[in-house]
């Protein structure tokens, strides 16, 4: 059973389809049909059912794919256990929510790639609804974001690197008073929307007009135009609250209901790489 033929089987999988596993791997169509077919006649089952343009798991691809998911992961792991007595180089994949990556990760990564010039640092965008899957597939060594300050979880080790502060925002223009009650929400997904509801909820304002924005830039600077209010963590708006641009408004919200984490996957072999880039994180925290 051959390493390369285990990484075709999963991109297949993860791709959707064999040319879209073909395309990401580099390989030809053909190779990525032959790997499968010998995986396939040396586990005895086919992987999947093709139909028409279509592909799906069978019942033995599915049995299949957590086996072939750990034998790839140790094999990576095998790797960082030898290059673990040697100084941080090769590759880390950090995945980070898009606050953190915008206003706080920056002066981390200039002191990291400064202090660790042979890592080959990547920042990806973590999807919150999958992140146990993108830590466990190795899509993302390990993840650095914003939850609520009572977040747990069992399938991963965790560390809350400090809590933080919560701030529903306003502009400091003089702006219609109307417009003034709108809020400005985050989608869906961001971990810090559920206490929004819950602070409009208990306030009594459900009906209010709400504006869902898809990145907190976005909602900042709309806030600063006048076009309503929002909640957003101090840390993305310090900047413009000391130029008194922007006015905090008093609420009963716990003083620090969120925090920043540090997130992996609980067997993930915790390399040089990123113990190197852990240690960073803590020291500017």
């Amino acid at each position: 059973m051959e390493l390369r033929h285990l990484t075709t089987f999963r991109t297949i999988v993860d791709a959707g389809g064999f040319k879209k596993a073909a395309d990401e791997l580099g390989y030809a169509q053909s190779s990525i049909t032959a790997h499968i077919k010998e995986l396939e006649k040396e586990l005895g089952y086919p992987l999947f059912d093709r139909l028409g343009k279509s592909i799906t798991l069978t019942e033995a691809g599915r049995r299949f794919l957590p086996y072939a998911l750990e034998i790839i992961r140790l094999y990576s792991k095998s790797k960082e256990v030898i290059k673990d007595a040697d100084e941080p180089s090769g590759e880390l994949k950090i995945g980070a929510s898009e606050s953190l990556m915008i206003y706080w990760l920056p002066n981390v990564i200039i002191d990291f790639m400064k202090n660790y010039p042979k890592v080959e640092l990547t920042l990806k965008p973590i999807d919150y609804d999958n992140l146990s899957d993108q830590l466990k597939k190795g899509d993302i060594d390990a993840a650095v974001l914003v939850e609520k300050s009572s977040w747990k979880s069992k399938e991963l080790t965790i560390q809350k690197i400090r809590d933080e502060k919560l701030s529903l925002i306003k502009s400091s223009l003089k702006i219609n008073k109307a417009i003034s009650e709108t809020i400005l929400v985050t989608e869906y997904s961001c971990s810090w929307r559920p206490i929004i509801e819950d602070y409009l909820k208990i306030e009594g304002k459900t009906s209010v007009t709400k504006i869902e924005l898809p990145s907190i830039e976005a909602i900042k600077k709309c806030v600063l135009c006048g076009l309503g209010k929002s909640m957003l963590p101090f840390f993305s708006i310090k900047d413009e609250f000391e130029r008194g641009e922007l006015k905090e408004i008093k609420t009963d919200l716990m003083e620090k209901p969120i925090a920043i984490y540090t997130a992996f996957h609980k067997d993930k072999w915790v390399s040089v790489n990123l113990k190197a880039f852990l240690n960073v994180l803590n020291k500017h925290v």
